[in-house]
This record gives C-alpha cells, structure tokens and sequence, in this order.
C-alpha cells in the first residue's frame, strides 16, 4: 500500500469517531527485534514495527447504520526487513493493508442485514475476501438466504509470469446460500460459489493454471441432544475443466470434506473426532497465495483424528490425541501423544506438560530422484501462565528430537525454542507486555526474537458513554 493510502486509511479512521454516537476505536503496536544466524550466511537483525487499526461506529445518524473498518502498516525501523517480505531486495520498508472496511445496515425485522465494502464473508462453502455488497435475511418456515458478489481482494503472488492471468481471471465473484433451520436439532445449508468468469481454457491463448472456481456446497450442523452435536460439509467442484491428458488421472470433483463430531460423557469427558480431505486443484484455484498451493499437482491431502479429554473438579485436565494425515505428493504420517493440565490458587496459575511421538518414516520429497527419508521424532512441551493483580507473565518451552539424520535437517537431531512473556495491565483499557524467544532450527542454527506490544480499547457514546 502507498503512503498515501495509509494516511487516507487513519483520515478515515479518525474522522469516523465524529459520525459516530457510539465509536469503539481499537489498535495492537508491535515493535520486534529478529536475530538470525543462517549456516553460510551473514548474521542478520531485523526490526518491523506493525500497527493494527480498528474502529465500530454505531449509530450513524440511525439505530440500524453502522461503519466497520480495520487495517494494518508496518515499517522498518533498522532498514534491513524488506528481506522478511520480499525475499529478494534490501533496504528499509513499509507497507499496509485495509483488511476490512464496510457500511453495515441491520434492519428492525427478518434479522435481515445489508453490508457494502471490503468484507470477509463464510456461506458454508468457504471463507471469501471482497470488494462489493452482500446480504441475508430471514424466511418463513425456518428458512434463511443469503447473498453477496463484488470483485474478488487480490494480492500479489510470488510468479509474476502468473500474474496477469490470476488478475484476469478472476475478476468477478459471486456467492449465495439457502439454509433451513430447526431450532436446538439441525441447521443445513446448499450454497453455491463462483470465483472468476475467465476459466484458463476460454483465454484467448489458453493459460496452463486455471485459478477460476465454480463449487457447490452443503453444511451441516446436528445437535440432536446437549452432549451431542455434529457439524461440517462438502464442497462439489462443478466447473469445466480441459480434458486431461492420456494416461493422467482424471480431477476429483470433490473439492473438500470436512467434518467434527463431539459426544460428551457426563460432566468431566469429552470424545471429539475429525475428517478432513481436500483435492488442491479445486480448493486452492482461488487461493490468494496461488504460489504456495499449486493446483496443478492435482494433490490431494486426506487427515483423520480424535481427542479424549478428561477434566476432573480437582482442576486437573487429562487430554489424550491422535491423528493421522496422508499427501499424495509426500506420504503419509501419524501423531499421537497426550498433554496434562493444572489449575492453581483460583485459576491464578495454569501449568501443562504434553508428549507427542510423530511417525513419518517414509516421507516423498518433489524431486523424484530423492530417496524416502525419515522425518519421524518425538516432541516434549512444558508451559506455565501465572496472572497477579495486573501482571501476567509466561513461560513456554518445546523440544523435537528426530529419529536419524537427515540432510534436509542440516544434520541436526534437535530442533528447540523457548518463549517467554511478561505483560502489565495498565488501564482497563490498555495493556502492555514484551515477549522474548531463543530456539535453533534447520533454517537459523540460532534465532533469538524479542517483541514489544501495547494493546488498546476506547469506546464513547454521546449519552452516558466512556
């Protein structure tokens, strides 16, 4: 974002508080410090400073009007970070980002809403970033619809040779979703997804990657009993794709199953489990990092699981976890282990011990030519919160160790990091706190990372108001 952006952003912002009746103006500052010491590489420190900016105006200039906005800039303190962000160049940096910033009418009837803007909007088939208007209502018979469609947010993908098709193509986006609700038993929803109205095989000069989507979906949520509930959906991928190639496998026109289920057991245990599977050439198409999900592998990604937890009126916490995923495109891995939680002098002192052990024995790398590797290990967490009067401080360290040596590990066996955090509530309204963390990884034999915060929260109303 151009400077000039930004400081119409924080105009925005604040001339907002003199529409509002009711303004609620909220902000996180960070300032971090980034020691690095990469094997072959010169040390390097860098030093982003990030200011969050929100504001709710409500009221304006009636009950049902409201203004919604937040967004975000970083700057470089020290002149070295753009390293961080671009990867490539050097020198000092800045940028910012409008993440949302809407109008938003709620009508007195139907529980109807309209919004116009940027917005984040999730219709049972997905989470969708856009530029436009959107709507829903209420029906008779238990019946809801809801509707938006604008332009697609955009941002700048890592392969410029892809960027003018990516922008080109999607150009358009529109979204809708029909649900019927039976209160305290089940809610179901058919929605529907359009990304894009230029698909790969229709350009003038056929493109190779197709980020254009047309995906229909159904959700569910089931609670039939209090101890019971089931929630979740399936996403059809339902555009026209080119003929592939003979010999290749055909796409799966499943873009995603998701799906949880909970059943508690009295007071004290709770048994949750989980499936998910997701096909890349579908789910990601529209992605807004295209570089790190490339579709055209035509992936797919399948993960299964469960967790028992066990909470006793001692204020002890037993959770026990497995879970299971598998890649196409590297194999497959399993991870189990347990944590084990206490609750101290009024809740003043939370302390947890955990052990997982992860078997990925055979894992597949992209070059063909590389052997199966072990990146199997085994992992042990150890953490404690302590909160008195105003303070509130922390202590959160986790050790991997791995199986055998692997040259993608750079010959280490243990990869570490300790974190530590000591905050102070100020006001009611503003807390402040500082972070420090030491670890060592496969990328920076030694990393220490050090971070300043001060969160806020005003609000003001015209009658009776703070």
């Amino acid at each position: 974002m151009k400077r000039h952006t930004y400081v119409a952003l924080l105009a925005t912002l604040i001339s907002a508080t003199a529409w509002g009746q009711e303004v609620s103006l909220y902000g996180t500052t960070m300032a971090e410090i980034w020691k690095q010491n990469i094997p072959g590489a010169d040390q390097a420190t860098y030093t982003p400073a990030t200011q969050y900016l929100g504001i709710d105006a409500t009221k304006l200039g009636s009950d049902n009007l409201s203004l919604h906005l937040f967004g975000w800039g970083v700057n470089d303190l020290g002149g070295s970070s753009s390293t961080i962000y671009n990867g490539t160049s050097t020198g000092a940096f800045s940028g910012g980002y409008l993440s949302y910033g809407y109008l938003q009418y709620k009508f007195d009837q139907a529980n109807a809403e309209l919004k116009a803007g940027r917005f984040t909007v999730n219709q049972g088939g997905g989470f969708e970033q856009v530029d436009g208007v959107s709507g829903r209502t209420d029906l008779r018979g238990g019946f809801s619809i809801s509707a938006f469609a604008g332009k697609p947010v955009l941002y700048n993908t890592q392969n410029p040779g892809s960027q003018t098709d990516y922008n080109f193509q999607r150009d358009f986006i529109f979204g809708t979703r029909l649900a019927w609700r039976l209160p305290q038993i089940t809610e179901i929803g058919v929605s529907y997804l359009e990304d894009g109205s230029h698909p790969a095989q229709n350009l003038p000069i056929p493109s190779t990657e197709d980020f254009t989507r047309r995906q229909l979906g159904v959700d569910i949520l089931l609670t039939p009993t209090s101890s019971f509930d089931l929630r979740g959906r399936t996403v059809f991928d339902v555009a026209q794709h080119p003929e592939v190639a003979p010999g290749a496998p055909e796409h799966n026109n499943i873009a995603e199953h998701d799906y949880s289920a909970t059943w508690r057991l009295g007071s004290q245990v709770s048994v949750t489990g989980n499936y998910a599977e997701r096909n890349f050439f579908a789910y990601f198409a529209g992605t807004n990092m295209p570089s790190l999900f490339h579709q055209d592998d035509n992936d797919m990604f399948r993960g299964w699981g469960g967790k028992v937890t066990w909470t006793t009126e001692a204020n002890f916490q037993m959770i026990g976890d497995y879970g299971h995923t598998h890649r196409e495109t590297f194999g497959d891995s399993n991870r189990a282990g347990g944590e084990l939680r206490w609750t101290f002098n009024e809740k003043t002192v939370l302390f947890g011990v955990g052990g997982h052990v992860v078997n990925a024995v055979d894992t597949k790398f992209v070059d063909p030519l590389t052997p199966y590797l072990s990146l199997s290990y085994t992992e042990a967490r150890a953490w404690v919160l302590v909160t008195k009067g105003r303070f509130s401080a922390s202590l959160d360290g986790i050790l991997q160790r791995y199986d055998s040596d692997n040259p993608y590990l750079a010959g280490m066996r243990n990869v570490y990091e300790a974190v530590g955090s000591l905050g102070y509530q100020v006001t009611p309204n503003v807390k402040v706190s500082g972070d420090i963390s030491y670890g060592s990884n496969p990328v920076a034999k030694h990393e220490a990372q050090g971070l300043l915060k001060a969160e806020y929260r005003f609000s003001s109303a015209k009658k009776g108001g703070q």
